[in-house]
């Protein structure tokens, strides 16, 4: 004797072996004994053979229409073997009966199962409406695989097109779009991300890149509506001649510098930055668009803006115009970099002037700074503020126990063309030496203000957000801490309030000392233990972290640029650690396979054998040594002061500017 029953939704046919009160010891015709439940079996019979009756069942379901057996069949619950018996006139033979059971089974949307070896019809309404989605489904698999062809044929459909961003960087993966673009990556064996940017869904990689960042962070898009300035009372004029000193690509102006020589040791030294917090006030509208940005997303060529143009313009330290300033001015004894009477002022300044980097740092040397008979420009400005800033940094070196590495190379990117367009721009790469005179005295007087602001803030009893260094550790608070790295007591970002929340907020706090004094606690915009605060720290740490990486990202994809604009297929490097290498006059860093056990320092040729722009990596074969170089000429720091990437596949060397970075380059 034989049995069909079912197994895991399934059924089989197997023949008794040994039967007992509530189960049975059943054998497959391949041998295999199990044992099942006889509340699992749906049929004995004698014949035919287990296989044979599951062979003829299947094949002769095939001739059955489930929709005709739908309209015969009784209109409540029944048996397998009742509707079996009506169809076919008379008992139902195993074959039949196993027939029409596959058939039902197999239509779930014309019979519901309602118990072994029972089902019922589906009402007509309900059945009406499972048809309709199973054709629109039929529909869909057909659109889906249309879509899918076209892009295996090389063209990319309107409607995947229009959802490009979406499909490749959140997708919806239940929708017709990218079911379709999933299944023309699996018949092509290609990324969804690869396929749509050789579709061209993208000009380029570029675009792609910028996409990605812009679909995460600014999904609304990078332009501001037009906005109004309040109008506000107008600080008293200040009687100095002030002068920045920024990029040539710096349109965000914050700070400025003036100096007054007291007398052969002293000097008077005015550190001023663009005062935006007087019309950016704590939850204005102004308010409200800076801190969903938190900072200017800065990249080679082009920048996102945290503030409206409307208020660039009119708090920018652009020479030529009166505008709004906080004021630090301290007395400095250039002998012993003491700094005595010390004075916060809001007030109004005229920039005497803009300077610019580039312009500047070819003429203004250790040697002409420190040698009155040498020609430099601006010399009554540049010579008292470099003694300033050498007892600045003397002093900081001793509490930090240890002399600060200014010996390595930075680089600043130009794009000139169109910076959205690789194909049309031209990108120049130009190292600058970190620790440059004009580097140094601008990052000494703002570690001086972010300092000094930060010391007044937590003495009068106001909240501000700092940034401290203790055993390593760097971060963001609401108490003064020490900076040990910079060897400062503390230390509060104030100097960029156009470029970053942080400095903003302080700035608002900064400008309640000014105004009030004694009562600032009262007046200030944010008071002790403002929930906000800590709020507003960790928004800005998530947004600086991402912006930082997605600068590093386009620097890293320019490096490639570069690399391939001049036709360089072999360069020198030099070993960072272990196989990863920094490219000669690049900052870029990459993994060498095989590369042999060397010295760190040690200079290498490396062939150049493939460039990935997508996923910004650079494929390269050790070629063997390098051309013979002082590794501290390719920008190289010795021990332990150059840091390494986690993944130096992919991810590029952080900056680690010093925290009192030049203005136009943090």
């Amino acid at each position: 004797m034989h049995v069909l029953y079912e197994d895991d939704g399934s059924f089989k046919a197997a023949t008794i072996f040994n039967e007992a009160d509530a189960s049975l010891q059943v054998e497959a015709a391949s041998g295999k004994r199990s044992k099942i439940k006889k509340n699992n079996v749906i049929l004995r019979f004698a014949s035919p053979e287990p296989a044979e009756l599951l062979r003829q069942a299947e094949a002769a379901a095939q001739e059955l229409d489930p929709p005709f057996l739908w309209e015969v069949a009784p209109k409540d619950e029944f048996a397998v073997a009742d509707l079996a018996a009506e169809y076919f006139g008379h008992t139902p033979s195993p074959v039949e009966e196993t027939a029409v059971l596959l058939s039902l089974h197999a239509a779930p949307v014309y019979f519901h199962r309602r118990g072994r070896g029972r089902y019922r019809p589906a009402p007509p309404d309900i059945l009406e409406a499972a048809l309709a989605a199973l054709e629109k489904k039929k529909r869909q698999a057909e659109q889906q695989q249309a879509w899918a062809d076209e892009m295996l044929a090389g063209t990319l459909p309107e409607a995947i097109g229009r959802q490009a961003d979406a499909l490749a960087f959140r997708p919806d993966k239940n929708s017709q779009e990218w079911k379709a673009l999933d299944l023309a990556c699996q018949q092509s064996q290609k990324s969804a991300i690869r396929l749509l940017l050789e579709l061209g869904a993208w000009p380029h990689p570029l675009a792609l890149l910028r996409r990605r960042f812009l679909q995460e962070h600014f999904g609304r898009g990078v332009e501001f509506a037009p906005v109004e300035i309040p109008t506000h009372a107008e600080p008293p004029l200040a009687d100095v001649q002030a002068y920045s000193f920024d990029d040539t690509v710096t349109t965000e102006i914050d700070d400025a510098l003036s100096v007054r020589e007291i007398d052969d040791t002293h000097i008077r030294v005015g550190v001023h930055i663009a005062a935006p917090a007087l019309g950016v006030t704590r939850d204005s509208p102004l308010d409200v668009l800076a801190r969903a940005r938190m900072s200017t997303v800065y990249m080679p060529g082009d920048k996102i803006p945290m503030q409206p143009d409307e208020v660039i313009r009119a708090y920018s330290l652009d020479a030529g115009r009166p505008v709004p300033a906080l004021s630090l001015y301290t007395t400095i004894d250039t002998l012993t970099g003491d700094v005595t009477d010390v004075e916060t002022k809001l007030e109004t300044l005229a920039i005497a002037a803009n300077l610019r980097h580039p312009v500047l740092e070819p003429l203004v040397s250790e040697a002409a700074l420190e040698d009155a008979e040498r020609e430099l420009p601006h010399p009554e400005l540049l010579r008292p503020l470099w003694r300033g800033a050498k007892a600045l940094l003397r002093v900081r070196e001793t509490v930090r126990g240890k002399p600060e590495l200014n010996n390595r190379v930075e680089y600043s990117f130009y794009v000139d063309g169109d910076p959205h367009d690789p194909d049309n721009a031209h990108v120049r790469i130009v190292p600058r030496q970190r620790g440059a005179p004009l580097d140094r005295m601008v990052a000494e007087y703002m570690i001086l203000a972010n300092s000094v602001w930060g010391g007044i803030l937590a003495q009068h009893g106001v909240p501000g957000i700092y940034r401290s260094q203790q055993a390593g550790r760097v971060r963001m608070s609401t108490h003064a801490l020490p900076h040990e790295a910079m060897g400062v007591p503390q230390y509060a970002w104030c100097t960029s309030p156009l470029r970053r929340y942080v400095d903003l907020v302080n700035q608002q706090q900064l400008i309640a000392i000014a105004e009030h004094g004694i009562s600032a606690p009262l007046a200030a915009p944010f008071k002790p233990k403002d929930a906000e605060l800590f709020a507003i720290i960790g928004a800005f740490e998530a947004k600086h972290a991402a912006y930082h990486e997605f600068q590093d990202a386009m620097e890293r994809y320019w490096c490639l640029r570069w690399l391939q604009q001049e036709g360089v297929t072999r360069t020198d490097a030099v070993v960072v650690r272990d196989d990863v290498v920094r490219l000669a006059d690049l900052p870029f860093y990459t993994r060498i396979p095989g590369l042999p056990q060397l010295a760190r320092g040690h200079v290498v040729s490396l062939d150049i054998i493939g460039i990935d722009e997508v996923e910004l990596t650079l494929e390269c074969r050790y070629a063997g040594d390098g051309t013979p170089a002082d590794a501290q000429d390719m920008g190289f720091v010795p021990q332990e002061a150059e840091p390494v990437p986690v993944d130096a596949a992919t991810v590029p060397a952080p900056t680690d500017k010093p925290e009192g970075e030049p203005p136009g380059v943090s």
